[in-house]
C-alpha cells in the first residue's frame, strides 16, 4: 500500500489537569512517534513536544538527504536515522532542562516507528510501548526501561507482581536526563494484516496485556473506533494518567509517497 492506515489519540485522563503526552503521525513517511513527558509544571509537556517534533523533523530531513552522522553497523539507513533522531532529541531536551529554569529536570519517554518496504525500524527509550497483533497473538515488541522490568529480567518478581508494583512507573532511562542516551533499536519484518499499537503507560498500567489483546480483537470496525473505545475504557476505569494510543494497520509493504 502506498499509505498506511494510522490513527492517533491522546487524552488527559480523569485525574491529571494537563496532558504531558504527545503524538505525531506522518503517514506519507511511514513514521509515527509517541512520547510521555515528565517534570515540573508543564515541563513534561515541553519535553514530549520537543521529542516528537525534533524526531519527526530529523527523520524527514534524513530521508530526503540520506546522510546519517552515526550509522549503525548492520542496520539500514532508516534504522540509523531513527536512532540518530532520538539521540538529537535527547540532547535538545537535556540542554533545555539545563538552561531554562522552568524546565529543570524534565524528561520524556519515546517510541519511534518507521515503516519502509517490508521492514519496520524502531527507536525506544523509557516505558512507553510498542505492541504487535499478528493473527490472534499480541507481542510486546519493546521492553520497558524501568526498575520493575529489571527485577523481572533477574527473575526477582513475577509478571503479576510487576503489574501490581507501586514502583512500576520508575524509569531507568529517559530522554533529557543525561547529555547522552542509549537508544534501543530494532528492525523487524512486517507481515500482511499486522496491527501495531504504540501506547503510553496510561494504557498498560490500567490493563494487562491479555485485556489489551482482547480489546484489539473484539473491535472489528475502524481504527478510529478501536482507539476511542480503548481510551474510553481507560477513563471508565478511573483514567489515572494521561493515555495515548497510535494504531497502525499494514498489508505488509510500504512505499513512501513523499518526503
Amino acid at each position: 500500500m502506498a499509505k498506511l492506515e494510522i490513527v492517533a489519540l491522546t487524552d488527559p485522563g480523569r485525574v491529571r489537569n494537563n496532558n504531558e503526552d504527545n503524538v505525531s503521525t506522518s503517514p506519507e513517511l511511514g513514521l509515527v512517534v509517541l512520547a510521555d513527558g515528565m517534570g515540573g509544571h508543564l515541563a513534561g509537556e515541553v519535553a514530549s513536544g520537543l521529542a516528537v517534533d525534533l524526531i519527526t523533523q530529523h527523520v524527514r530531513e534524513s530521508l530526503s538527504s540520506p546522510t546519517v552522522k552515526q550509522p549503525l553497523d548492520g542496520h539500514s539507513l532508516e534504522t540509523s536515522s531513527v536512532a540518530e533522531a532520538v539521540r538529537l532529541a535527547n540532547a535538545a531536551i537535556h540542554e533545555a532542562s539545563q538552561t531554562q529554569p522552568e524546565c529543570a529536570g524534565m524528561g520524556s519517554t519515546v517510541v519511534t516507528v518507521l515503516f519502509h518496504g517490508t521492514k519496520l525500524s524502531i527507536g525506544h527509550v523509557g516505558d512507553s510501548r510498542l505492541y504487535r497483533l499478528r493473527g490472534n497473538e499480541l507481542t510486546q515488541i519493546t521492553l520497558d526501561h524501568s526498575v520493575v522490568q529489571e527485577l523481572l529480567n533477574r527473575g526477582l518478581i513475577s509478571k503479576e507482581e510487576a503489574y501490581t508494583s507501586t514502583n512500576k512507573n520508575l524509569v531507568t532511562r529517559a530522554l533529557g536526563i543525561e547529555a547522552n542516551v542509549e537508544v534501543d533499536v530494532q528492525e523487524l519484518d512486517v507481515k500482511e494484516n499486522d496491527l501495531y499499537l504504540l501506547c503510553s503507560d496510561g494504557l498498560n498500567d490500567v490493563f494487562k496485556d491479555e485485556v489489551i489483546r482482547e480489546m484489539l480483537l473484539k473491535q472489528t470496525g475502524s481504527l478510529e473506533d478501536t482507539a476511542k473505545y480503548m481510551v474510553d475504557e481507560v477513563n471508565a476505569n478511573g483514567g489515572p494518567d494521561n493515555v495515548s494510543i497510535i494504531l497502525i494497520r499494514t498489508d505488509g509493504e510500504f512505499r513512501r509517497t513523499a518526503q
